[in-house]
């Protein structure tokens, strides 16, 4: 037996593990099993490679062993095994490679280490958490002689010959008492071991067997019972699986009762390879759009679970999707932190959007219900990432629907708007409300109905954001037809009408200059006597108002007020002002009122209004 000392920058590593780096002390288990499955793996492959190497491929397996009386719990495989050298070269020395440059971000990080630890391949280490003492007897395929390593995590190790050590490793726990108030487990407890297994090994390719007590006719044994189902279904092609096993599998990630509007298959060969299977549901979760709401899919390293949601595979604006990304190369002790950064990931997250994006466009074309219901619940989800993913907008916009004033029931999409837009139009026109109803009736809109020009009807929130970062669709502009100047007259008199009432315009922008910055005249208005329209840049009222409701104040924005030459008050507010009528300027407030809550704004001053509206009514009559 030789006594050896662990590297001093690897016993300060150690220091670290022993001390609950991880604040989920149940992944051990799935640590040591994932290294067992690892070389189970390669002892097949060395066996396929060198037909002469004496090694036992028949029963390839892994098992867990607890001793009650002893608190200790065995992990046993048959796979590759290690030599004496591999042992003190992979399990006496820690993360030989960075060690010092973890230990120095571990000393100025003022965070969790957990965050950090990740990088580096301490996995086996995770054994000091629940143990006190931990024994590994290892012999390598093809060698006769084994080795047996032993350690209680205190700097130093012992490492020894075997003459008699089967083929692969066996790892011994000496467990630590429990102690639940610090999550520490009784690990000897079958259904412990049953609830870890299930959770982060169930897809494991090799089966994982418990040794269980059974009892019959009065009579107590024990056997080998396998606890993993061993059926990683993203690995199965939809020929090699039913509908049936998909849908459950579906409603045991998701918790959701109802079956998934799509299934989505995704698998990558080549630098880095990965596995997907995701999911649409079929109606949105209550907490779609609660901040805290979690998001992503499963994350699994060689079919063993890593991590719940996956955030860094997922965008915000498709939260609403479920399933497993199976990666092959990445490393089991990654953290979410790490992920935001990890090349593959990003590159798998890439992949992985613009499938989903191209088979909700396929589905768009193909089954024209199941896409209506999908952008009933997730849509609005959806336009976010018109906002926040550049890259994939072209995208995005190809499979968004609108109401618009085409049809009462029916949405349409920007294509569809595209190949309807009359001759010579040259925009995109839209605007925004909190409903179709407020819309319709807007003075806005007037005409635009009576020219017959079709007009997207926006009414989620996030419509006010990503109208202003989207410039265009095929070319086409987008255009508020409640800002800027929407001209649509075809009156060879506007230029003589607008100095007919040059006077007034200029009298009532410097009457209501405290409320708004010019007043107009109006190509847009058929009925109404007048409305209010921003610059083209300028922030919507209901955009301020969101902006003002998460905190941010922006400085007052002031509007135009346009009016309706053509509208009899209008003409007899002109007559009044030539003839120095008094009670002018109160009309001319009045007209401004009148104008701003057509639109659904908010009075300043509604006591006043309410007077001077009073009055003029009782002058009236």
């Amino acid at each position: 037996m030789e006594t050896l000392e662990f590297q001093a920058e690897a016993r300060q590593l150690l220091q670290l593990m022993v001390h609950s780096i991880y604040s989920n002390k149940d992944i051990f288990l799935r640590e040591l099993i994932s290294n067992a499955s690892d070389a189970l793996d390669k002892v097949r492959l060395a066996a396929f490679k060198d037909k002469d190497l004496q090694a036992d491929t028949d029963d390839l397996r892994i098992e867990l062993e607890a001793d009650k009386d002893q608190r200790t719990l065995t992990i046993r495989d048959n796979g590759i095994g290690m030599s004496r050298a591999e042992v003190v070269d992979l399990i006496g020395t820690i993360a030989k490679s960075g060690t010092a440059e973890l230990l120095r971000k571990l000393k100025e990080s003022k965070e969790n280490s957990a965050d950090l630890i990740g990088q580096f391949g301490v996995g086996f280490y995770s054994s000091f958490m629940v143990a006190d003492k931990v024994t590994l007897v290892t012999r390598k395929a093809g060698e006769t002689e084994g080795t047996k390593w032993e350690s209680e995590g205190e700097g130093t190790y012992t490492i020894e010959a075997l003459d008699d050590a089967p083929q692969g490793t066996s790892v011994i726990l000496h467990l630590k008492p429990e102690d639940k108030e610090d999550h520490l487990f009784d690990y000897t407890a079958e259904f412990k071991l049953r609830e870890i297994v299930r959770r982060y090994s169930d897809f494991i390719t090799w089966p994982v067997r418990l040794k269980v007590e059974k009892t019959a006719d009065g009579e107590t044994t024990t056997e080998f019972e396998t606890i993993n189902s061993m059926k990683a279904l993203w690995a199965r092609s939809k020929d090699e699986a039913t509908e049936d096993e998909f849908k459950e599998f579906y409603r045991h990630i998701s918790h959701d009762w109802t079956d998934p509007l799509e299934i989505i298959q995704m698998q990558a060969e080549g630098t880095f390879e990965y596995q997907a299977l995701l999911f649409i549901p079929s109606r949105a979760p209550l907490d779609l759009f609660m901040r805290e709401s979690k998001r992503g899919p499963q994350l699994y390293v060689k079919r063993v679970f890593i991590m719940d949601e996956c955030e860094a595979l997922m965008p915000e604006y498709l939260r609403f999707i479920k399933g497993v990304v199976d990666a092959q190369d990445l490393s089991l002790n990654v953290s979410r932190e790490i992920l935001q950064q990890d090349r593959q990931i990003q590159l798998m997250r890439r992949r992985l959007v613009k499938k989903i994006l191209s088979t909700i466009k396929a589905m768009s074309s193909s089954d024209a219900e199941k896409y209506k219901t999908f952008w009933q619940e997730f849509g609005a989800a959806v336009k976010e990432g018109l906002v926040n993913d550049y890259d994939n907008r072209d995208a995005i916009l190809e499979i968004c629907a609108f109401a618009s004033t085409h049809s009462d029931d029916e949405l349409t999409s920007l294509k569809d708007y595209v190949s309807r837009m009359k001759e010579g139009q040259e925009h995109i026109y839209y605007l925004t409300g909190a409903s179709r109803t407020i819309i319709e009736n807007s003075p806005h809109m007037e005409a635009f109905k009576a020219k017959d020009y079709e007009v997207l009807i926006l009414t989620d929130a996030v419509d006010e954001m990503w109208v202003s970062s989207v410039p265009a669709f095929d070319g086409k502009q987008f255009q508020s037809i409640a800002k800027g100047q929407v001209d649509l007259s075809d009156d060879a008199s506007t230029e003589e009408k607008t100095k007919d009432f040059a006077d007034l315009l200029s009298w009532m922008t410097e009457t209501l200059k405290d409320n708004i910055k010019e007043v107009r005249l109006s190509s847009r208005l058929t009925t109404s006597p007048a409305c209010i329209v921003g610059d083209a840049n300028d922030v919507t009222p209901t955009l301020e108002k969101m902006y003002r409701a998460m905190g941010q104040e922006l400085p007052p924005i002031k509007r135009i007020l346009e009016l309706n030459p053509d509208h009899a008050l209008v003409t007899s507010l002109r007559k009044a002002h030539e003839e120095n009528k008094e009670g002018a300027a109160e009309t001319a407030e009045l007209l401004y009122g009148i104008a701003l809550l057509a639109e659904g704004g908010e009075l300043a001053d509604a006591p006043r209004f309410t007077r001077l509206l009073a009055d003029r009514l009782a002058q009236a009559l």
